[in-house]
């Protein structure tokens, strides 16, 4: 499929035809970006091999940049190694792929963090995606539910932002009927696309910094606050609420049945509580704080205060 400036080809099997699709891409001598796990996971001949660390992409796109060359890149990977490409892909100007191996919906979308001290970046998104459904889902379950989640979440938040218009809650709604379904890649390839058509809202921005500052991993953050904003969401956007809670199954399209929906799920993830996740209630009030100055807040429908949301991070502890 072609959209706009990027191909993006889904379907079983598709990561075994990644070298044509490289080449024919104009992805000559380039660069992989991978990590032990995703290594050898995709039949590519790469001119030289990076791996990606744990850690915050800001920092690590800073120290990996120097080594990254100015060639094409590649990430086999996760939303932390492909966000990496795009940050460092933003530097150079190089075009980037990206083979996801997760459910993060990173090869989507132009949103990730700039390499820490580097001037004159650029957001960026990947100009050639191969998506292949069996390596998206890849993960063992629990990790692949709360992968699921993250990507339900971008289905959820592209319904209400100020640029949700009726082909991304079209996308977005598929998206989530296909989670639902257990169609984890597809679901999560249609919320992805949604959400790098939309942006995101206080849910990521939340899930965002509690990562930064608690610690916390990053899609299992994200699938226990999940129901949490979906019921913070139901009374201030209920009619994209309640088509998400008939996408999800309820019968009735009601929007109050969008937390319980969304926890269903999201107990599939293992964790249904922050603190499960390493986060304490001393980490909450700086968080809370932080995320009223995170420019996502204003894509909210009513944006909460610092009480509320506090009052909703406890409610989730």
């Amino acid at each position: 499929m072609r959209d706009g400036e990027r191909t993006i080809r889904f379907g079983e099997g598709s990561a075994a035809g990644a070298p044509d699709l490289l080449r024919q891409g104009g992805f000559d001598g380039y660069t992989l970006l991978t990590t032990e796990r995703a290594a050898g996971s995709a039949p590519l001949e790469p001119a030289a091999t990076i791996h990606v660390p744990p850690g915050r992409v800001d920092e690590i796109s800073a120290a990996l940049l120097p080594g990254a060359g100015e060639g094409p890149l590649v990430a086999l990977g996760g939303g932390r190694v492909i966000d990496t490409a795009k940050a460092i892909g933003g530097v150079t100007g190089a075009p980037v792929a990206a083979i996801p191996t997760t459910l993060s919906g990173a090869e989507l979308t132009p949103f990730h963090r700039l390499p820490a001290g580097v001037e004159g970046a650029r957001m960026v998104r990947p100009s050639l995606v191969i998506a292949d459904p069996r390596l998206m889902a890849s993960q063992p379950e629990p990790e692949l539910w709360a992968s699921a989640m993250n990507a339900l979440a971008h289905g959820m938040e592209a319904l209400y932002t100020p640029l949700a218009n009726p082909v991304a809650e079209a996308v977005a709604l598929s998206g989530a009927r296909a989670i639902a379904t257990e169609d984890v890649a597809l679901g999560a390839l249609l919320c992805g696309w949604a959400s790098g058509m939309t942006g995101f809202a206080v849910h990521h921005a939340t899930c965002q910094i509690l990562v930064r500052m608690a610690g916390s991993p990053h899609a299992q953050t994200n699938a226990v606050m999940l129901p949490h904003f979906a019921g913070m969401m139901s009374s201030r956007a209920p009619r994209e609420l309640g088509e998400l809670s008939l996408a999800l199954g309820d019968p009735d399209g009601n929007p109050d049945a969008a937390p319980g929906l969304t926890a269903s799920l999201s107990a599939r993830s293992g964790h249904t509580r922050l603190a499960t996740l390493g986060v304490k209630e001393e980490h909450l009030p700086p968080v809370a704080a932080a995320v009223m100055q995170h420019p996502a807040l204003g894509n909210t429908p009513d944006p909460p205060g610092e009480d509320e949301l506090l009052a909703l991070l406890r409610g989730a502890l």
